[in-house]
């Protein structure tokens, strides 16, 4: 007896010391997993990733940028019925329990008893907020017990409504969309604020298993889903019986109706690349920010669509040559941009035919032999050096240059190098083939005098070197620096004829200092930055600077109208509206290009090969880049009024002038025409040639037109 009583002691000694190291082991587990919890303050300055958005000009959205597509919207803003579908769906007692739901918990353990399996957990919207914010979704005792540890601590430190809003900006609804208002705009293409009752129930459907109840992947199943949702609001007294029956009679959604970007491409590439070391990876991709950019999608549109209809008709046309020359066919390239002159605010920047094939933008990346397009540069600085006028006569003749070892030497002006080089050798003097220099047209063409309109017009490279030679070539440099030119410029006669490697941009830039009337305006593509609290973090406004006068560009304007009326940009002309530009073809036709404006629009167009082959002994920019740039700006410029470039109200004269002499005309001067000239360079002398008049007639006429 005494034994026994003996053993039953020990018994309930042993079970108390282990009942009480069990309580110790417990709490002393417990209190490591609350350390072992992430701060619950540290939910005051949590930020879900939410998309940045990028908007055009007029406020049309291009793309997001996301991690997780997600965008923010207050309790306020989300239809009662989505709140009443999420709690009859997910926690009907949500605003009775303390973060446990013991009446879940117990019809979540009968419902799987009864079943013999899993079949429905006894989650909060609490539990599943902690879980979705702070925990893995690994499935241990540990973390179900952080689970409810943190559920706890969240419902002590905040209310039911504060909750309930982060749960519905958080969680995931398939499709890529993370919370209420982008599932919202995934699957119905409107905002959460305008969704109807059958909606809110397919929209509540879904948290469960995103994937699975996908109206886009199984319409039936999805049906099946948000028909129990709607049974359940019903059960609860969320909606009535006639409101169940009509909502279930809507079709639920089966198209995906978020904008998937589709131009714009190198644009937006661009713009991350800038602003990425500025706000950084997270902020950009994560932060929430809306972009506000200069870009036109309409305008972007129709430059990708001209663009890649000209280049795959060119490459059918060229893929017998490939096939002759027994080499894989490759596809030519191509780059548009345009810019607003008067701002310079980037319009359009279309930096290849395929973002998906090469991510390498041309139009801003890419560095290229200008060609003739490089020539206005040159004719500017002579114009407005007053050294030039459009009515001075050039010798377009062949011309031979040798090197003394210090400058480059006109030697002859008549005779072709071969010439030269007999003359030479009848001497016996030997050169040196890299020490002479033999600019040609294109085509192989002389036309012996002619005035700087023309010259210009036709795109006649003699008369532009005669031109830089007695300009010389700094102030050449000196004018496309002004005018916007960055890159590097070879100090050499041979840059009239666009040697040195330009940017599209860069181009066409300079060329809108012309169509602002000498005011250079610096690129620019973001107009404004926003955080996700409404906080700008930047406005961005031209940035300006008079580099010309508006009498030289004037008159430059009106000289590269004439190229477009009379010259190599003849193409243009289809375009139905006053327009000034220049086309350029370098060595070889390696490069073609064209850059044009209108008094709304300047923008420029490249053509050429990644590895600079040869477009075809006959493609130039007249042939092939011209065109597109008609194309494009035909669609860019509707709905713009057409309007003529405006003169200046002073320093611009006009005169009557005599086509083969550049002297001033008389009535009777065949084929005389009017030209512009800056104020005080209009010719003093008259025509007199006296096949045509008697010198009587010629004094009369001259008198008579004195002041013109």
């Amino acid at each position: 007896m005494y034994n026994n009583k003996i053993m039953k002691f020990k018994i309930i000694l042993v079970l108390t010391i282990l009942f009480s190291i069990s309580i110790v082991a417990g709490s002393l587990y417990t209190k490591k997993l609350v350390d072992e919890l992430p701060s619950i303050s540290n939910l005051e300055n949590y930020t879900p990733s939410i998309v940045t958005r990028i908007f055009d000009r007029n406020e049309r959205l291009i793309t997001e940028l996301f991690v997780e597509r997600r965008v923010l919207v207050p309790l306020k803003d989300i239809p009662v019925d989505l709140q009443n579908a999420f709690l009859a769906t997910e926690d009907n007692d949500f605003y009775e329990h303390w973060g446990i739901s013991t009446k879940g918990i117990l019809r979540a353990f009968v419902k799987n008893l009864l079943k013999g399996k899993v079949a429905q957990g006894g989650s909060t919207i609490t539990q599943q907020l902690s879980k979705t914010i702070f925990l893995t979704a690994e499935r241990t005792l540990t973390r179900k017990i952080k689970e409810v540890l943190l559920t706890i601590q969240l419902e002590r430190q905040y209310t039911k409504e504060e909750i309930l809003q982060l749960y519905i900006n958080q969680i995931y609804f398939g499709a890529g969309g993370y919370g209420a208002e982008s599932a919202s705009r995934i699957y119905f293409g409107k905002s959460v604020r305008d969704l109807n009752l059958a909606e809110c129930a397919m929209i509540a459907a879904l948290p469960k298993a995103p994937n699975y109840y996908s109206p886009l992947r199984n319409p039936e199943r999805a049906t099946k889903r948000r028909a129990l949702v709607l049974s359940r609001m019903r059960e609860l007294g969320y909606i009535t019986e006639e409101q169940e029956k009509e909502a279930n009679e809507v079709p639920v959604p089966t198209e995906k109706h978020t904008q998937e970007q589709t131009s714009g491409h190198y644009f937006v590439e661009y713009l991350r690349i800038l602003l990425e070391p500025k706000y950084g990876t997270n902020v950009l991709h994560k932060g929430g920010l809306t972009i506000y950019t200069t870009l036109d999608i309409k305008m972007q549109e129709a430059a990708e669509k001209a663009l890649t209809e000209a280049l795959d008709k060119f490459d059918q046309e060229h893929l017998s040559t490939f096939e002759k020359e027994g080499v894989e066919p490759k596809k030519v390239q191509g780059a548009i941009m345009a810019i607003d002159p008067k701002t310079g605010a980037i319009r359009v920047m279309v930096g290849g035919r395929d973002f998906k094939e090469t991510k390498f933008n041309r139009a801003v990346q890419a560095k290229r032999q200008a060609g003739s397009s490089f020539k206005p540069f040159v004719y500017t600085a002579a114009i407005d050096t007053k050294q030039m006028t459009p009515a001075t006569p050039l010798e377009d003749e062949q011309m031979v240059y040798l090197f003394d070892g210090t400058t480059w030497n006109l030697v002859s002006r008549k005779v072709s190098y071969i010439e030269v080089l007999a003359e030479k050798m009848t001497r016996d003097e030997v050169i040196d083939p890299m020490k002479i220099w033999y600019p040609v047209n294109y085509g192989g063409k002389y036309r012996g005098n002619v005035l700087l309109r023309e010259a210009l017009a036709r795109s006649l490279n003699t008369c532009a070197i005669e031109v830089i030679d007695k300009i010389k070539p700094n102030t050449v440099i000196d004018y496309a620096r002004k005018m916007g030119i960055k890159s590097p410029l070879t100090n050499t006669l041979s840059l009239a004829l666009g040697s040195s490697d330009v940017t599209l941009q860069e181009m066409v830039s300079s060329f809108g200092t012309l169509a602002s009337g000498g005011v250079r305006t610096e690129p620019y593509f973001i107009t404004k930055v926003i955080d996700k609290d409404g906080k700008v973090l930047e406005n961005n406004l031209p940035v300006e600077k008079e580099v010309l006068s508006p009498e030289t560009s004037y008159v430059m304007t009106n000289l590269l109208q004439g190229v477009v009326k009379n010259g190599s940009g003849y193409a243009a002309r289809q375009l139905g509206r006053p327009c000034a530009g220049k086309t350029g073809t370098s060595n070889d036709s390696v490069d073609a290009w064209f850059v044009g404006y209108t008094p709304q629009i300047v923008a420029g167009v490249w053509v050429g090969y990644d590895d600079r082959t040869s477009l075809g002994s006959k493609v130039t920019g007249g042939s092939l880049a011209c065109p597109i740039w008609t194309t494009f700006m035909k669609e860019a410029l509707k709905g713009y009024p057409t309007v003529d470039f405006t003169q200046p109200t002073n320093g611009i004269e006009w005169a009557l002038i005599d086509p083969k002499t550049g002297l001033l005309a008389l009535s009777k001067t065949p084929n005389a025409y009017l030209e512009t000239f800056l104020e005080g360079t209009v010719p003093t002398m008259y025509c007199t040639q006296k096949n045509q008049y008697d010198e009587k007639v010629i004094a009369e006429e001259a008198e008579e037109n004195e002041g013109y």
